[in-house]
């Protein structure tokens, strides 16, 4: 039962610091990077330091920092998924000390006729993930607190956006159309991988999230559409919204 995978009242045996010491304070801003295209755009265009890295038996990720108008930015390249993106985010919190995370990727889309043409603010997501359930009470929806904050900067850079509920799940391959019905139902505009277990972790550490999506493929009655899919993936554009943003918070 989901009920039973949340515990606040007993102490985690496993801890970082058996992993990475005492924890640092490097820097207080991360981005969250999903698309290798753009981790490389900005490796190569910025003067990037590495200062840390996650690390484990199948490979290390580096933590590199960047200065943009006077601020220090980390980034990473994460995961997949909610639960190897929530890890991630509390691994980088420990490693360099940041406490704000933006995290900006792709989705499916639910609605195109409100997606195409706008990022999507998440309000709330529906938590078909696993991840979420370790770090908060079970519920279907977990709230996303930073929307308000970041609509009104989205509003301020003056990018088209439309906000509203979306689908947290662990597996793209069982968006069925019945479950994708019922999440439409409910008022979701997206289905994403994430957002319900980064979001439960960073409220359950005290962390600050702000998320927000492209939509590329789209879930529609007719079928499956991926063709918009890789330029959604990969565009720039998200990432110097990104960039404004974390001078902002």
């Amino acid at each position: 039962m989901r009920e039973e995978f949340y515990d606040d009242k007993t102490e985690p045996i496993i801890e970082l610091k058996q992993f990475y010491g005492e924890q640092k304070h490097l820097v207080d801003k991360c981005l969250i990077i999903f698309s290798k295209v753009i981790h490389d755009h900005i490796l190569e265009k910025f003067d990037c330091v590495e200062i840390g890295s996650l690390g484990a038996c199948n490979g290390r990720i580096p933590i590199y920092c960047l200065e943009y108008k006077g601020e220090k930015i980390a980034f990473y390249l994460t995961g997949i998924g909610s639960a190897f993106a929530s890890g991630a985010c509390y691994e980088a919190h420990w490693v360099i000390g940041a406490t704000k995370f933006i995290m900006f990727g792709s989705c499916g889309s639910l609605d195109p006729e409100q997606t195409t043409g706008r990022f999507i603010i998440p309000t709330e997501s529906y938590r078909g993930d696993g991840a979420s359930y370790y770090y908060a009470p079970a519920s279907d929806y977990i709230d996303i607190k930073g929307r308000e904050k970041l609509e009104s900067i989205f509003t301020e850079l003056k990018v088209p956006y439309v906000k509203g509920r979306v689908w947290t799940t662990d597996s793209m391959l069982r968006e069925t159309k019945g479950l994708v019905a019922k999440r439409k139902k409910e008022g979701c505009i997206a289905v994403e991988m994430e957002l319900a277990g980064v979001q439960a972790l960073c409220d359950f550490y005290g962390l600050e999230l702000y998320n927000f999506l492209e939509a590329g493929d789209v879930l529609a009655d007719s079928g499956y559409e991926v063709e918009a899919l890789p330029a959604a993936n990969h565009d720039l554009g998200k990432f110097y919204i990104a960039l404004d943003i974390a001078v902002r918070i």
